[in-house]
Protein backbone atom coordinates (compact mmCIF):
# COMPACT_ATOMS: atom_id res chain seq x y z
CA UNK A 1 0.00 0.00 0.00
CA UNK A 2 1.35 3.49 -0.73
CA UNK A 3 2.92 4.93 2.37
CA UNK A 4 1.20 7.65 4.35
CA UNK A 5 3.95 9.97 3.17
CA UNK A 6 3.06 9.31 -0.49
CA UNK A 7 -0.67 9.77 0.13
CA UNK A 8 0.00 12.96 2.07
CA UNK A 9 1.96 14.24 -0.92
CA UNK A 10 -1.11 13.96 -3.15
CA UNK A 11 -3.27 15.62 -0.51
CA UNK A 12 -1.05 18.69 -0.96
CA UNK A 13 -1.65 18.91 -4.72
CA UNK A 14 -3.00 22.22 -6.05
CA UNK A 15 -6.73 22.66 -5.67
CA UNK A 16 -8.99 22.05 -8.65
CA UNK A 17 -11.10 25.18 -9.15
CA UNK A 18 -14.63 24.96 -10.58
CA UNK A 19 -16.27 28.10 -11.97
CA UNK A 20 -19.28 28.92 -14.13
CA UNK A 21 -19.67 31.78 -16.57
CA UNK A 22 -23.00 33.67 -16.83
CA UNK A 23 -23.80 31.81 -20.07
CA UNK A 24 -23.63 28.44 -18.28
CA UNK A 25 -20.18 27.35 -19.52
CA UNK A 26 -18.34 25.60 -16.70
CA UNK A 27 -14.60 25.87 -16.16
CA UNK A 28 -12.41 23.46 -14.20
CA UNK A 29 -8.73 24.23 -13.69
CA UNK A 30 -5.76 22.91 -11.79
CA UNK A 31 -2.71 25.15 -11.72
CA UNK A 32 0.45 23.12 -12.29
CA UNK A 33 3.99 24.42 -12.08
CA UNK A 34 5.01 23.00 -15.46
CA UNK A 35 6.21 24.53 -18.72
CA UNK A 36 3.70 22.54 -20.79
CA UNK A 37 0.00 23.27 -20.36
CA UNK A 38 -3.15 21.53 -21.57
CA UNK A 39 -6.68 22.75 -22.11
CA UNK A 40 -9.74 21.64 -23.99
CA UNK A 41 -13.45 21.93 -24.48
CA UNK A 42 -15.47 18.85 -23.58
CA UNK A 43 -18.98 18.50 -24.95
CA UNK A 44 -20.90 15.90 -22.97
CA UNK A 45 -22.37 14.33 -26.07
CA UNK A 46 -21.09 11.73 -28.48
CA UNK A 47 -22.35 8.98 -30.74
CA UNK A 48 -25.05 7.93 -28.26
CA UNK A 49 -26.73 11.31 -28.79
CA UNK A 50 -27.28 10.66 -32.49
CA UNK A 51 -30.77 10.08 -33.83
CA UNK A 52 -31.40 6.93 -35.92
CA UNK A 53 -30.66 8.79 -39.16
CA UNK A 54 -27.49 10.44 -37.77
CA UNK A 55 -25.17 7.44 -37.46
CA UNK A 56 -21.59 8.78 -37.40
CA UNK A 57 -22.58 12.46 -37.24
CA UNK A 58 -20.82 13.18 -33.91
CA UNK A 59 -17.53 11.86 -35.28
CA UNK A 60 -18.08 13.68 -38.59
CA UNK A 61 -18.63 16.93 -36.66
CA UNK A 62 -15.35 16.42 -34.79
CA UNK A 63 -13.52 16.19 -38.13
CA UNK A 64 -15.34 19.08 -39.79
CA UNK A 65 -14.67 21.54 -36.98
CA UNK A 66 -11.16 21.81 -38.45
CA UNK A 67 -12.31 22.55 -42.00
CA UNK A 68 -12.78 26.30 -41.70
CA UNK A 69 -14.30 29.07 -39.60
CA UNK A 70 -15.67 32.52 -40.25
CA UNK A 71 -12.10 33.91 -40.18
CA UNK A 72 -9.78 30.92 -40.79
CA UNK A 73 -9.23 28.30 -43.46
CA UNK A 74 -8.00 24.80 -42.65
CA UNK A 75 -4.34 25.73 -43.14
CA UNK A 76 -4.56 28.59 -40.65
CA UNK A 77 -6.37 26.41 -38.09
CA UNK A 78 -3.75 23.68 -38.29
CA UNK A 79 -0.85 26.14 -38.26
CA UNK A 80 -1.97 28.33 -35.37
CA UNK A 81 -0.55 26.10 -32.59
CA UNK A 82 1.90 24.13 -34.73
CA UNK A 83 3.74 27.39 -35.38
CA UNK A 84 4.66 27.65 -31.69
CA UNK A 85 5.36 23.95 -31.18
CA UNK A 86 1.93 23.17 -29.75
CA UNK A 87 -0.56 20.49 -30.69
CA UNK A 88 -4.28 20.66 -31.50
CA UNK A 89 -6.40 17.53 -31.55
CA UNK A 90 -9.91 16.14 -31.07
CA UNK A 91 -11.72 12.87 -30.49
CA UNK A 92 -15.21 11.45 -30.18
CA UNK A 93 -16.45 8.69 -27.89
CA UNK A 94 -19.92 7.35 -27.17
CA UNK A 95 -20.58 10.08 -24.59
CA UNK A 96 -18.04 12.86 -25.27
CA UNK A 97 -16.65 15.08 -28.01
CA UNK A 98 -13.37 16.82 -27.23
CA UNK A 99 -11.29 19.55 -28.84
CA UNK A 100 -8.05 19.97 -26.91
CA UNK A 101 -4.57 21.42 -27.09
CA UNK A 102 -1.10 21.08 -25.55
CA UNK A 103 1.33 24.02 -25.64
CA UNK A 104 3.87 26.07 -23.70
CA UNK A 105 2.03 27.83 -20.90
CA UNK A 106 2.64 31.36 -22.21
CA UNK A 107 0.49 30.46 -25.26
CA UNK A 108 -2.69 29.93 -23.23
CA UNK A 109 -4.65 32.69 -24.97
CA UNK A 110 -3.61 31.45 -28.41
CA UNK A 111 -4.97 27.98 -27.55
CA UNK A 112 -8.19 29.20 -25.93
CA UNK A 113 -9.02 31.56 -28.81
CA UNK A 114 -8.38 28.82 -31.38
CA UNK A 115 -10.54 26.24 -29.59
CA UNK A 116 -13.34 28.80 -29.24
CA UNK A 117 -13.10 29.67 -32.92
CA UNK A 118 -13.34 26.14 -34.30
CA UNK A 119 -16.01 24.91 -31.88
CA UNK A 120 -18.34 27.91 -31.96
CA UNK A 121 -17.58 29.47 -35.34
CA UNK A 122 -16.86 26.60 -37.71
CA UNK A 123 -18.75 27.29 -40.97
CA UNK A 124 -18.57 23.82 -42.56
CA UNK A 125 -17.77 24.69 -46.21
CA UNK A 126 -19.44 22.08 -48.42
CA UNK A 127 -16.35 21.51 -50.57
CA UNK A 128 -14.21 20.77 -47.54
CA UNK A 129 -16.70 18.50 -45.81
CA UNK A 130 -17.13 16.44 -48.98
CA UNK A 131 -13.37 15.86 -49.00
CA UNK A 132 -13.46 14.93 -45.31
CA UNK A 133 -15.99 12.19 -46.05
CA UNK A 134 -13.28 10.42 -48.05
CA UNK A 135 -10.88 10.71 -45.11
CA UNK A 136 -13.42 9.11 -42.78
CA UNK A 137 -14.15 6.35 -45.30
CA UNK A 138 -10.44 5.53 -45.22
CA UNK A 139 -10.64 5.47 -41.41
CA UNK A 140 -13.61 3.08 -41.57
CA UNK A 141 -11.75 0.82 -44.00
CA UNK A 142 -8.67 0.80 -41.78
CA UNK A 143 -10.86 -0.59 -38.99
CA UNK A 144 -12.15 -3.27 -41.34
CA UNK A 145 -8.53 -4.25 -41.95
CA UNK A 146 -8.02 -4.64 -38.19
CA UNK A 147 -10.05 -7.58 -36.82
CA UNK A 148 -8.82 -6.84 -33.29
CA UNK A 149 -10.68 -3.51 -33.54
CA UNK A 150 -13.68 -4.66 -35.55
CA UNK A 151 -14.54 -7.44 -33.14
CA UNK A 152 -15.13 -4.91 -30.34
CA UNK A 153 -17.31 -2.78 -32.60
CA UNK A 154 -19.45 -5.84 -33.32
CA UNK A 155 -19.47 -6.82 -29.65
CA UNK A 156 -20.97 -3.45 -28.67
CA UNK A 157 -23.96 -4.29 -30.86
CA UNK A 158 -24.29 -7.66 -29.11
CA UNK A 159 -24.40 -5.93 -25.72
CA UNK A 160 -26.37 -2.78 -26.52
CA UNK A 161 -28.43 -3.78 -29.54
CA UNK A 162 -29.01 -1.74 -32.69
CA UNK A 163 -29.50 1.62 -30.93
CA UNK A 164 -26.94 4.43 -30.72
CA UNK A 165 -24.86 2.75 -27.97
CA UNK A 166 -24.47 -0.36 -30.10
CA UNK A 167 -23.47 1.41 -33.30
CA UNK A 168 -19.91 2.21 -34.35
CA UNK A 169 -18.73 5.74 -33.65
CA UNK A 170 -17.34 6.14 -37.17
CA UNK A 171 -20.62 5.69 -39.02
CA UNK A 172 -20.93 3.98 -42.39
CA UNK A 173 -20.44 4.87 -46.04
CA UNK A 174 -24.21 5.06 -46.49
CA UNK A 175 -24.79 7.33 -43.48
CA UNK A 176 -21.92 9.68 -44.42
CA UNK A 177 -23.32 10.26 -47.91
CA UNK A 178 -26.35 12.19 -46.69
CA UNK A 179 -24.58 14.56 -44.27
CA UNK A 180 -24.15 18.21 -45.21
CA UNK A 181 -23.45 21.51 -43.47
CA UNK A 182 -27.02 21.78 -42.16
CA UNK A 183 -26.76 18.42 -40.39
CA UNK A 184 -23.50 19.54 -38.77
CA UNK A 185 -24.89 22.90 -37.69
CA UNK A 186 -28.05 21.38 -36.25
CA UNK A 187 -26.16 18.71 -34.33
CA UNK A 188 -23.66 21.24 -32.96
CA UNK A 189 -26.48 23.50 -31.73
CA UNK A 190 -28.14 20.53 -30.07
CA UNK A 191 -25.09 19.43 -28.08
CA UNK A 192 -23.89 22.90 -27.03
CA UNK A 193 -26.12 23.18 -23.99
CA UNK A 194 -25.84 24.39 -20.41
CA UNK A 195 -24.34 21.79 -18.11
CA UNK A 196 -23.00 19.79 -21.04
CA UNK A 197 -20.03 21.98 -22.02
CA UNK A 198 -16.93 22.15 -19.84
CA UNK A 199 -13.66 23.98 -20.44
CA UNK A 200 -10.92 22.03 -18.67
CA UNK A 201 -7.37 23.18 -18.02
CA UNK A 202 -4.18 21.92 -16.36
CA UNK A 203 -1.26 24.29 -16.50
CA UNK A 204 0.70 27.18 -15.10
CA UNK A 205 -1.82 30.02 -15.10
CA UNK A 206 -3.73 31.53 -12.15
CA UNK A 207 -7.40 30.60 -12.20
CA UNK A 208 -8.48 34.26 -12.28
CA UNK A 209 -6.43 34.87 -15.43
CA UNK A 210 -7.77 31.71 -17.04
CA UNK A 211 -11.35 32.68 -16.25
CA UNK A 212 -10.83 36.09 -17.85
CA UNK A 213 -9.44 34.53 -21.04
CA UNK A 214 -12.23 31.97 -21.32
CA UNK A 215 -14.85 34.65 -20.70
CA UNK A 216 -13.23 36.88 -23.34
CA UNK A 217 -13.38 34.21 -26.04
CA UNK A 218 -16.33 32.04 -25.00
CA UNK A 219 -18.47 34.16 -22.69
CA UNK A 220 -20.53 35.52 -25.60
CA UNK A 221 -21.68 32.07 -26.71
CA UNK A 222 -25.35 31.32 -26.13
CA UNK A 223 -25.81 27.83 -24.72
CA UNK A 224 -29.27 26.35 -25.04
CA UNK A 225 -31.11 24.82 -22.11
CA UNK A 226 -30.06 21.21 -21.66
CA UNK A 227 -32.62 18.57 -22.53
CA UNK A 228 -33.00 15.45 -20.42
CA UNK A 229 -30.80 12.69 -21.81
CA UNK A 230 -32.55 9.40 -22.32
CA UNK A 231 -31.13 6.58 -20.26
CA UNK A 232 -30.08 3.55 -22.21
CA UNK A 233 -32.65 0.79 -22.14
CA UNK A 234 -31.88 -2.46 -23.88
CA UNK A 235 -33.05 -6.04 -23.73
CA UNK A 236 -29.81 -7.96 -23.49
CA UNK A 237 -29.84 -11.56 -24.62
CA UNK A 238 -26.52 -13.45 -24.48
CA UNK A 239 -25.22 -14.56 -27.87
CA UNK A 240 -22.33 -16.63 -29.21
CA UNK A 241 -21.32 -15.57 -32.71
CA UNK A 242 -18.85 -17.36 -34.98
CA UNK A 243 -17.48 -15.62 -38.11
CA UNK A 244 -15.05 -16.82 -40.75
CA UNK A 245 -12.65 -14.10 -41.88
CA UNK A 246 -9.68 -13.81 -44.20
CA UNK A 247 -7.24 -13.61 -41.29
CA UNK A 248 -4.23 -15.47 -39.93
CA UNK A 249 -5.06 -15.44 -36.23
CA UNK A 250 -8.17 -16.25 -34.23
CA UNK A 251 -9.71 -13.30 -32.35
CA UNK A 252 -12.05 -13.98 -29.46
CA UNK A 253 -14.03 -11.63 -27.22
CA UNK A 254 -16.29 -12.62 -24.36
CA UNK A 255 -18.14 -10.28 -22.05
CA UNK A 256 -21.29 -8.98 -20.44
CA UNK A 257 -23.07 -5.76 -19.44
CA UNK A 258 -21.50 -4.21 -16.35
CA UNK A 259 -21.88 -1.31 -13.90
CA UNK A 260 -22.35 2.37 -14.70
CA UNK A 261 -19.98 5.07 -13.46
CA UNK A 262 -22.10 5.95 -10.45
CA UNK A 263 -22.71 2.36 -9.33
CA UNK A 264 -21.15 1.81 -5.90
CA UNK A 265 -19.72 -1.50 -7.15
CA UNK A 266 -17.69 0.18 -9.90
CA UNK A 267 -14.45 0.55 -7.88
CA UNK A 268 -14.53 -3.14 -6.94
CA UNK A 269 -15.01 -4.22 -10.55
CA UNK A 270 -12.25 -1.85 -11.60
CA UNK A 271 -9.92 -3.48 -9.10
CA UNK A 272 -10.95 -6.97 -10.23
CA UNK A 273 -10.39 -6.08 -13.86
CA UNK A 274 -6.94 -4.69 -13.10
CA UNK A 275 -5.99 -7.85 -11.23
CA UNK A 276 -7.39 -10.14 -13.93
CA UNK A 277 -6.25 -8.58 -17.19
CA UNK A 278 -5.24 -4.97 -16.66
CA UNK A 279 -2.28 -3.12 -18.22
CA UNK A 280 0.40 -4.55 -15.91
CA UNK A 281 2.37 -7.45 -17.39
CA UNK A 282 1.82 -9.51 -14.24
CA UNK A 283 -1.97 -9.64 -14.53
CA UNK A 284 -3.44 -13.11 -14.02
CA UNK A 285 -4.54 -13.76 -17.58
CA UNK A 286 -1.20 -12.71 -19.05
CA UNK A 287 0.84 -14.68 -16.52
CA UNK A 288 -1.21 -17.84 -17.07
CA UNK A 289 -2.04 -17.84 -20.79
CA UNK A 290 0.96 -16.00 -22.23
CA UNK A 291 3.82 -16.59 -19.82
CA UNK A 292 3.05 -20.01 -18.34
CA UNK A 293 1.50 -21.72 -21.37
CA UNK A 294 2.80 -19.55 -24.23
CA UNK A 295 -0.38 -19.92 -26.29
CA UNK A 296 -1.37 -16.28 -26.93
CA UNK A 297 0.55 -13.09 -27.58
CA UNK A 298 -2.31 -10.75 -26.69
CA UNK A 299 -4.74 -11.36 -23.84
CA UNK A 300 -6.41 -8.78 -21.61
CA UNK A 301 -9.63 -7.70 -19.95
CA UNK A 302 -11.36 -4.34 -20.02
CA UNK A 303 -14.08 -2.62 -18.03
CA UNK A 304 -15.73 0.39 -19.70
CA UNK A 305 -18.27 2.22 -17.51
CA UNK A 306 -20.64 4.78 -19.02
CA UNK A 307 -23.05 7.25 -17.41
CA UNK A 308 -25.88 4.72 -17.10
CA UNK A 309 -24.47 1.36 -18.22
CA UNK A 310 -21.16 -0.43 -18.78
CA UNK A 311 -19.50 -3.40 -20.42
CA UNK A 312 -16.86 -5.91 -19.29
CA UNK A 313 -14.82 -7.83 -21.88
CA UNK A 314 -11.96 -10.30 -22.16
CA UNK A 315 -10.00 -10.52 -25.41
CA UNK A 316 -7.54 -13.11 -26.66
CA UNK A 317 -5.76 -13.47 -29.98
CA UNK A 318 -4.15 -16.83 -30.66
CA UNK A 319 -3.63 -19.64 -33.12
CA UNK A 320 -6.76 -21.61 -33.89
CA UNK A 321 -5.44 -24.73 -32.18
CA UNK A 322 -4.92 -22.83 -28.91
CA UNK A 323 -8.32 -21.14 -28.64
CA UNK A 324 -10.15 -23.79 -26.61
CA UNK A 325 -7.24 -24.07 -24.19
CA UNK A 326 -7.24 -20.28 -23.82
CA UNK A 327 -10.96 -20.29 -23.01
CA UNK A 328 -10.46 -22.97 -20.37
CA UNK A 329 -7.68 -20.97 -18.74
CA UNK A 330 -9.79 -17.79 -18.79
CA UNK A 331 -12.66 -19.54 -17.02
CA UNK A 332 -10.26 -21.07 -14.55
CA UNK A 333 -9.16 -17.59 -13.48
CA UNK A 334 -12.74 -16.29 -13.36
CA UNK A 335 -13.89 -19.26 -11.28
CA UNK A 336 -11.07 -18.74 -8.79
CA UNK A 337 -12.09 -15.12 -8.29
CA UNK A 338 -15.72 -16.16 -7.78
CA UNK A 339 -14.93 -18.97 -5.34
CA UNK A 340 -11.98 -17.82 -3.28
CA UNK A 341 -11.51 -14.50 -1.48
CA UNK A 342 -8.13 -12.85 -1.81
CA UNK A 343 -5.85 -13.18 1.18
CA UNK A 344 -5.24 -9.93 3.10
CA UNK A 345 -1.76 -9.75 1.56
CA UNK A 346 -3.00 -10.34 -2.01
CA UNK A 347 -5.75 -7.76 -1.56
CA UNK A 348 -3.29 -5.14 -0.33
CA UNK A 349 -0.91 -5.92 -3.21
CA UNK A 350 -3.75 -5.50 -5.73
CA UNK A 351 -4.71 -2.16 -4.19
CA UNK A 352 -1.12 -1.00 -4.10
CA UNK A 353 -0.73 -1.76 -7.79
CA UNK A 354 -3.81 0.11 -8.98
CA UNK A 355 -3.05 3.08 -6.72
CA UNK A 356 0.41 3.29 -8.24
CA UNK A 357 -1.09 3.22 -11.74
CA UNK A 358 -3.55 5.97 -10.84
CA UNK A 359 -0.75 8.07 -9.34
CA UNK A 360 1.38 7.63 -12.48
CA UNK A 361 -1.52 8.77 -14.64
CA UNK A 362 -1.52 12.02 -12.68
CA UNK A 363 2.01 12.64 -13.92
CA UNK A 364 0.41 13.44 -17.29
CA UNK A 365 -1.00 16.93 -17.56
CA UNK A 366 -3.30 15.95 -20.42
CA UNK A 367 -4.72 13.06 -18.37
CA UNK A 368 -5.40 15.48 -15.51
CA UNK A 369 -7.23 17.78 -17.92
CA UNK A 370 -9.44 14.96 -19.25
CA UNK A 371 -10.12 13.53 -15.79
CA UNK A 372 -11.09 16.90 -14.31
CA UNK A 373 -13.80 17.45 -16.91
CA UNK A 374 -15.10 13.89 -16.81
CA UNK A 375 -15.34 13.91 -13.02
CA UNK A 376 -17.19 17.23 -13.04
CA UNK A 377 -19.58 16.05 -15.76
CA UNK A 378 -20.41 12.71 -14.12
CA UNK A 379 -20.27 13.51 -10.42
CA UNK A 380 -20.55 17.28 -10.16
CA UNK A 381 -17.33 17.46 -8.15
CA UNK A 382 -13.59 16.84 -8.32
CA UNK A 383 -12.24 14.16 -6.03
CA UNK A 384 -8.65 14.38 -4.85
CA UNK A 385 -6.37 11.37 -5.24
CA UNK A 386 -6.52 11.01 -1.49
CA UNK A 387 -10.31 10.52 -1.72
CA UNK A 388 -9.92 8.04 -4.59
CA UNK A 389 -7.39 6.07 -2.58
CA UNK A 390 -9.67 6.16 0.45
CA UNK A 391 -12.49 4.54 -1.50
CA UNK A 392 -10.14 1.85 -2.78
CA UNK A 393 -9.00 1.16 0.77
CA UNK A 394 -12.61 0.38 1.73
CA UNK A 395 -12.96 -2.49 -0.76
CA UNK A 396 -12.98 -5.86 0.99
CA UNK A 397 -12.13 -9.33 -0.27
CA UNK A 398 -15.80 -10.27 0.14
CA UNK A 399 -16.79 -7.30 -2.05
CA UNK A 400 -14.61 -8.68 -4.83
CA UNK A 401 -16.11 -12.16 -4.57
CA UNK A 402 -19.64 -10.74 -4.66
CA UNK A 403 -18.90 -8.65 -7.76
CA UNK A 404 -17.07 -11.53 -9.46
CA UNK A 405 -20.04 -13.84 -8.94
CA UNK A 406 -22.38 -11.23 -10.39
CA UNK A 407 -20.35 -10.14 -13.43
CA UNK A 408 -18.56 -13.41 -14.26
CA UNK A 409 -21.78 -15.40 -14.42
CA UNK A 410 -21.56 -17.81 -17.40
CA UNK A 411 -25.28 -17.44 -18.11
CA UNK A 412 -24.76 -13.69 -18.76
CA UNK A 413 -21.74 -14.01 -21.04
CA UNK A 414 -21.72 -13.40 -24.78
CA UNK A 415 -18.88 -14.11 -27.17
CA UNK A 416 -17.69 -13.43 -30.71
CA UNK A 417 -15.08 -15.53 -32.48
CA UNK A 418 -13.31 -14.47 -35.67
CA UNK A 419 -11.70 -17.56 -37.15
CA UNK A 420 -10.33 -18.76 -40.50
CA UNK A 421 -10.83 -21.78 -42.71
Amino acid sequence: MPTKKVIDHFSQEPEAHVLELPNGLRIVHQQLDRAVAHCGLMMGAGSRNEKPNEHGLAHFLEHCLFKGTEKRKTFHILSRLDAVGGELNAFTSKEETWVHASFLYHDYERAIELIADIVFHANFPEKEIEKEKEVILDEINSYKDSPADMIFEEFDEVIFGSGAMGRTILGSEKSLERFGSKHLNDFRKRILSRGQVIFSSAGNIPVEELQALVEKHMGHVKLKKASEQDKHHFDYVPKDIQSIKDIHQVHYVMGTPAYAFQDERRPALGLLNNLLGGPAMNNRLSMNIRERHGIAYHVDSNYAPFSDCGVFTIYVGSEKKHLEKSKQLIWKELDVLKAKALTPHALQEAKKQIMGQIALSHDSGSAIMFNLAKSLMLFGQIDTLTEVFRRLQLITADDLVEVARDVFDPSKMSSITYSYK
